[in-house]
C-alpha cells in the first residue's frame, strides 16, 4: 500500500467514524437486527444442512426469536417488574431490621452507643429519591405521550427490527460473500483470517455468554425458588446478568438475596440455603457451563468488557452500546498481530 493509499484509508475511515456518530440514532434498529442476525445465523446453518431449504431454516429461527421475544414481554417483564417494585416497599423493613436489631447486637460487642447510628434520615431518603424516579419516569412518560413522532418512531423500530433480521438471516451467506468480493485480491488471504479470528472471538463470547448467562439465571432462580426466596427471579435474572464478569454475579446476587432472605426469613438457615445455591451456581459455571459453552480462547478480558461497553455508550449512545462488543473483538484480534509483528521485528529481537 503506497503514500497516497494510506491516506486514502485514513481518510476513509475518519468519515465513517464522523457518519456513524451522525446516523447513531437511525442505525440503532438495523445493528439490533444484525446482531440478532449473527446470533441466529449457526443455527439456520445447522438446519439448513439437515435438507432444509435457507428460507425454511431461516422461518424457524425466526419464529424462535420471535416466541422467546413474546415470552419475555408479556410474562417475564411484568413479573420481574412486581418483584421489583415489592423489593423496593421491602427496603424501609430492612433498615428498621437493621436499626432495631443488629445495630444493637454490634453495639453490645464493639461497646459503642447504638444512638450514634440512626437510619431512620437514610429511610426517608431512600423513600424519598425513589419518589423522585417515580415522578421523573411519570414525567418521561408524558413526555413520550405528548409527543406523537416519538410514539411513531418507536413504533416503526419495533416492526423494523424483525423485518431486517428476517432478511439478515436470509441473506447472511450472500453479504458475507460479496464482502469478501469487495477486499483487494492482494490482501483476501489476510483479512479473511482476520475476519474469521474476529468472528471466532466475538461468537464464543456472545453465543457462548449469554447461553452462560441464561443457564445461571434459571439455576439461581429455581435455587432461590426453592429455598422459599419472594423475590427469587428478580435476583436470579440480575445474577446471571452481571455474570459475564467472573464472580460479579455470584457478588450481585448472594448480596441481594442475603438481604432479602433477611427481610422476608429473619434467621440464619435461610442464608445458609442461599450460600448454597451459590455455591452450587458457581461451581457449576466454573467446571461445567464456561468450559462447554465459551471454550478458553475468547480473549476479551473482563475489564476490556467494561470498558468497551462505557466507552461506548459515551461516545454514541446507545448504539455505540450496541458496537461495543464487535468493536472490541476485532481490536482484540489486531492487537494479536501487532503481538506478532513486534516480536519478530528488528526493534524487539536482539
Amino acid at each position: 500500500m503506497n503514500e497516497t493509499q494510506k491516506w486514502w484509508v485514513l481518510g476513509l475511515t475518519i468519515f465513517t467514524g464522523w457518519l456513524l456518530y451522525l446516523l447513531a440514532p437511525v442505525l440503532t434498529p438495523f445493528v439490533i437486527a444484525a446482531l440478532l442476525a449473527y446470533l441466529g445465523d449457526p443455527l439456520a446453518d445447522r438446519l439448513e444442512s439437515m435438507k432444509l431449504s435457507r428460507t425454511m431454516a431461516v422461518v424457524i429461527v425466526f419464529f424462535i426469536m420471535i416466541l422467546i421475544g413474546l415470552l419475555s414481554l408479556f410474562f417475564l417483564i411484568p413479573l420481574i417488574e412486581r418483584q421489583l417494585l415489592g423489593f423496593i416497599d421491602s427496603v424501609p423493613v430492612l433498615i428498621n431490621t437493621i436499626q432495631t436489631k443488629f445495630i444493637p447486637k454490634l453495639a453490645d460487642i464493639f461497646g459503642f452507643d447504638p444512638e450514634v447510628i440512626n437510619l431512620d434520615s437514610l429511610k426517608q431518603a431512600v423513600a424519598s429519591n425513589w419518589q423522585d424516579v417515580g415522578s421523573v419516569a411519570g414525567k418521561v412518560m408524558m413526555k413520550i405521550s405528548e409527543s406523537g413522532r416519538a410514539i411513531i418512531t418507536w413504533f416503526a423500530y419495533l416492526l423494523l427490527i424483525p423485518v431486517v433480521t428476517f432478511y439478515l438471516l436470509r441473506d447472511w451467506d450472500h453479504l458475507i460473500a460479496n464482502l469478501r468480493d469487495l477486499i483487494p485480491r492482494k490482501q483476501v488471504g489476510f483479512i479473511s483470517q482476520l475476519a474469521y479470528e474476529c468472528d471466532q472471538v466475538l461468537s464464543e463470547f456472545m453465543r457462548g455468554q449469554l447461553l452462560v448467562m441464561l443457564a445461571l439465571s434459571i439455576i439461581y432462580s429455581i435455587g432461590l425458588w426453592i429455598a422459599g426466596l419472594e423475590f427469587a427471579l428478580l435476583i436470579g435474572m440480575l445474577a446471571g446478568l452481571v455474570s459475564f464478569v467472573p464472580y460479579l454475579g455470584v457478588l450481585v446476587g448472594s448480596i441481594a438475596a442475603v438481604i432479602a432472605a433477611l427481610i422476608q426469613f429473619n434467621d440464619v438457615w435461610h442464608l445458609v440455603y442461599v450460600g448454597l445455591v451459590f455455591g452450587v451456581g458457581q461451581a457449576l459455571e466454573g467446571m461445567v457451563l464456561s468450559p462447554l459453552l465459551v471454550g478458553d480462547r475468547i480473549g476479551l478480558h473482563p475489564v476490556a468488557v467494561i470498558f468497551a461497553v462505557m466507552a461506548g455508550g459515551q461516545l454514541f449512545g446507545f448504539f455505540g452500546v450496541l458496537l461495543a462488543l464487535p468493536v472490541a473483538a476485532v481490536i482484540v484480534v489486531m492487537l494479536r498481530h501487532m503481538h506478532e509483528f513486534y516480536v519478530k521485528s528488528g526493534m524487539y529481537q536482539p
